[in-house]
């Protein structure tokens, strides 16, 4: 552990922070820190490692506090999808995720008018906390999906770096769907999406979870699953329930019956979220950097376990990797208030 410790140090110290880190957060992870990590800190030892663990898969703690083995990468480049901000590294994740994510591209190309994925961040090579954008996407279990539909060509790597995220929400609205970008073909992929059993939820912005209430027409079973959260204006975030037999993965508590259209919506579409925090005497606390002391022990066996051979070697067998790696976080939008959110 003191070796792997010394080696990210020394990574650490190669890279220009002002460019890992990043200036922003990424859209609906409102609560991730964004200040530069303290070497030794988990957001740093974590993000320096470049290779998954070799060997089976395993979930360790929850969504916001654990880590992966045996992690598995979507590959840069499929029929039906495109990894996007290939310097992060972040296109990680546990094979149900990757199989998951290969799914919906083919179902929802051949089925729902969408004519590929552009998929964002999944995890680290070993999960954990991250040097900027997320609280989860720890454990391989959550992703990000582009609300902008694949082009026809294939993106450069340059490309991938600096496209930028289309927001569906009018600009001079506050919480108004733009109906010159939304389409049923959004609304017929989310719903796709929500489809599967292993589905748990899909974090969208609220006006987009108001869009579809008001909107959609066919079987509203899944609907529920659609869960209102700031900042998902441009893309949406699917997370998956710990596989069966996921010993030391930590589930979410599962959605609340009904369709979700009701006063629970209202909340996040009112002034509540955006009333100013009361007043406190008391001085403010720094928040204390997570250390990988905090997560889950098993965490630390982890971080000492040997590499897979390769990043080829470890990606999914859909179609080999590209030689490209995989930093940059999305910007703050999609009218993200100043408080405290409640996970949903």
């Amino acid at each position: 552990m003191v070796s792997l410790l010394a080696r990210t140090l020394q990574t650490i110290g190669k890279v220009s922070l002002a460019t890992t880190i990043g200036i922003g957060l990424l859209a609906g992870d409102v609560l991730a820190q964004q200040t530069a990590p303290s070497p030794g800190s988990a957001k740093a030892v974590f993000g320096a490692v470049t290779l998954p663990t070799a060997g089976p898969s395993h979930s360790i703690g929850f969504y916001a506090k654990g880590c992966l083995a045996g992690a598995v990468a979507l590959p840069a480049d499929g029929p039906t999808w495109q990894a996007m901000r290939l310097s992060r590294n972040r296109r990680w994740g546990r094979p149900e995720m990757i199989g998951l994510l290969e799914r919906l591209a083919r179902d929802a190309a051949k089925n729902d008018g969408w004519p590929g994925l552009l998929v964002g961040d999944i995890s680290q090579p070993r999960g954990g906390p991250m040097f900027n954008g997320h609280a989860s996407h720890q454990i391989g279990l959550d992703a990000d999906v582009w609300l902008t539909p694949m082009p026809r060509h294939k993106l450069s790597a340059a490309d991938r770096e600096a496209l930028p995220f289309t927001s569906m929400l009018a600009k001079d609205k506050f919480l108004t769907i733009n109906d010159k970008v939304w389409t049923p073909a959004h609304a017929r992929l989310l719903m796709r999406a929500a489809s599967y059993p292993e589905v748990e939820r899909i974090f969208i912005n609220p006006a987009i979870k108001k869009k579809m209430c008001d909107s959609w027409t066919g079987d509203r079973s899944n609907l529920g699953k659609l869960r209102p959260e700031y900042g998902h204006d441009s893309h949406f975030h699917i997370r998956l329930r710990c596989p069966p037999g996921s010993e030391g993965c930590t589930g979410q508590a599962p959605v609340a019956a009904g369709d979700g259209c009701d006063k629970t919506l209202a909340w996040w579409l009112g002034p509540e979220p955006w009333a100013k925090p009361k007043p406190s005497t008391k001085p403010p606390v720094k928040p204390r950097e997570v250390m990988v002391s905090d997560l889950p022990k098993a965490c630390g066996a982890v971080l000492a376990a040997p590499a897979a051979a390769s990043a080829r070697a470890a990606t999914s067998a859909a179609k080999p990797a590209d030689a490209a790696a995989e930093t940059e976080a999305m910007p703050v939008s999609g009218n993200t208030p100043p408080g405290n959110i409640p996970q949903q």
